[in-house]
C-alpha cells in the first residue's frame, strides 16, 4: 500500500491556507477590482498558498489565469508570475492588472480623462465601430434602453486611440470595460447616460489611485532587474496543454507552485459574454478590449457541460496535467480550488487525471473541519451555482494539493 503524502495543519503556513480558504470576504485589494472576471477565486487564498509554498524570486504559474488573481498576488509578493488562458479577454484583463504604470503614464491617463467630458455627449455625431458591428460584437446592446450606453462607449473608444502609449490605452479600455460591465452585465435596469458617465469617471480615478499603490507594492517586494525596474508578469494566450512547448521554464528553474482554479466540470459559467438584462448574451467585452473572439461557451469550459459523461472535459484535463508534469520538478506543488456538479463520480475522475499525469495527492493532517483530509469550503452567492432549490453540489469547493510522485 502506498503511504499517504501528508502535511500538518500545525504548520503555520498550512493553517493560514486553511483559514484563507474559508474567507468569505468579497474580492478586493491591489488591482483585483479592475474587472470582475467570472468565478474569481479569493486573493487571500492565493496569497496564503504563495506564502506557504514559495519564496521571493520563485516562479508561480497559473494555467487557467482568468482574471489574474494568482499573478497579481505573486507579483506583489516578489515572485515571478506566469499565466496562460485560452480566453483573449482574460489575457487582456490580466495584462492590465499586472502591468506597473509609472506616475507619468498615470498622469497621461488623467490628462486624457480631463479632456473627455465634452466628448461623451449623446448629441455628438456617432462614431460607429463598423468592423466590430459587422462581426456581431455589438449584439444586444443597441436596444431602446441600451443604445445610449453603447454610443457613449463608442465615443470614448474613439478618443482612446488618441493616446500614444499602448499601456495607457489598455488601462483606459479596462476602466471602460469595468464600467460597461457595471452598466450591462446581469442588470435588469440599465443606468441612464449621465449615471454611466459619472461611473466611468469614478472608475478611472479609482483605478489610477490603485495603480500607484500597486506599482509601489511590487517595487518594494520584487527583486530588481539590471535596469532597476520591477519584473513584468508573463501572460500568454495559449492552452495549458501546450505550456511545455514554450521556453518559459528552464531545466534549472521550474515553477515552485502551480496555483489555479480550473473550469469546473459540469458547472455553467460565462467567461466570454455579458448577459444584458440577465438574459441576452453579448460579446461586447471583446470589442472594448480590442481583441477578437469566435468561440462558444463549451470552448472555455473544456467541453459541453450537458455531455453525459463529460468525456471531452476529462480528456482535455488529462492532456493539460500531462503538460503541467513536463514543466514541474520534484518540489513543485499544485494547489487548486475546484468544484463539481456531481462530486461522487467527478472528483474521483479528476483525481485520476492527476494520478495518470504523475502527481500524488497531499492530504492535510489534523484539520478538524475535514473528514477526508481535504479543505472544503462553501461558496456564497455565485450566480452560476444557484438554482431554484438553493445550494447545489457545485456550491462546495475543495482545495486539492498535489506534488510529482
Amino acid at each position: 500500500m502506498v503511504k499517504r503524502q501528508m502535511i500538518s495543519i500545525a504548520d503555520p503556513g498550512i493553517a493560514r491556507l486553511a483559514e484563507a480558504a474559508q474567507d468569505r470576504r468579497p474580492v478586493s485589494g491591489l488591482t483585483h477590482e479592475y474587472y470582475r472576471y467570472p468565478a474569481r477565486f479569493s486573493p487571500w487564498f492565493a496569497r496564503a498558498a504563495i506564502e506557504a509554498f514559495t519564496r521571493p524570486g520563485d516562479f508561480v504559474y497559473d494555467p487557467f489565469m482568468g482574471g489574474g488573481t494568482t499573478l497579481v498576488e505573486a507579483s506583489a509578493l516578489g515572485r515571478k508570475a506566469v499565466g496562460t488562458d485560452i480566453n483573449r479577454l482574460a489575457v487582456f484583463v490580466t495584462r492590465v492588472k499586472t502591468t506597473p504604470l509609472t506616475n507619468a503614464q498615470l498622469e497621461l491617463a488623467l490628462v486624457w480623462f480631463d479632456g473627455l467630458a465634452d466628448a461623451l455627449n449623446l448629441r455628438k455625431p456617432p462614431q460607429r465601430a463598423a468592423d466590430w458591428i459587422n462581426l456581431g460584437y455589438q449584439k444586444n446592446i443597441s436596444g431602446k434602453t441600451t443604445w445610449p450606453i453603447r454610443k457613449l462607449m463608442e465615443l470614448a473608444l474613439s478618443k482612446v486611440q488618441e493616446v500614444a502609449d499602448e499601456q495607457v490605452q489598455n488601462f483606459i479600455r479596462c476602466a471602460l470595460l469595468r464600467t460597461g460591465q457595471w452598466a450591462l452585465d446581469c442588470k435588469e435596469t440599465i443606468p441612464r447616460a449621465e449615471q454611466f458617465r459619472r461611473q466611468f469617471f469614478q472608475t478611472l480615478q479609482q483605478m489610477v489611485e490603485v495603480a500607484r499603490e500597486y506599482y509601489n507594492k511590487i517595487k518594494n517586494a520584487a527583486d530588481f532587474t539590471e535596469h532597476n525596474e520591477p519584473p513584468i508578469s508573463r501572460c500568454l494566450h495559449c492552452s495549458a496543454m501546450d505550456i511545455h512547448r514554450y521556453s518559459i521554464f528552464s531545466d534549472s528553474e521550474k515553477p515552485s507552485l502551480i496555483l489555479t482554479s480550473p473550469p469546473y466540470p459540469g458547472v455553467h459559467a460565462l467567461y466570454h459574454r455579458w448577459q444584458v438584462k440577465g438574459r441576452r448574451e453579448t460579446p461586447a467585452p471583446f470589442w472594448i478590449a480590442n481583441c477578437l473572439d469566435g468561440n462558444g461557451a463549451s470552448f472555455y469550459t473544456l467541453g459541453d457541460r450537458k455531455q453525459q459523461d463529460l468525456r471531452t472535459y476529462f480528456e482535455q484535463i488529462r492532456l493539460i496535467f500531462r503538460s503541467l508534469a513536463k514543466v514541474s520538478c520534484s518540489h513543485t506543488i499544485i494547489a487548486q480550488l475546484v468544484a463539481f456538479s456531481s462530486p461522487s463520480w467527478q472528483l474521483p475522475e479528476y483525481l485520476s487525471a492527476l494520478k495518470e499525469a504523475g502527481f500524488v495527492e497531499i492530504f492535510v493532517k489534523g484539520y478538524r473541519d475535514s473528514l477526508d483530509g481535504r479543505i472544503w469550503r462553501t461558496v456564497p452567492n455565485r450566480k452560476f451555482y444557484a438554482d431554484n432549490k438553493g445550494a447545489t453540489a457545485a456550491s462546495k469547493e475543495v482545495v486539492l494539493l498535489h506534488r510529482p510522485s
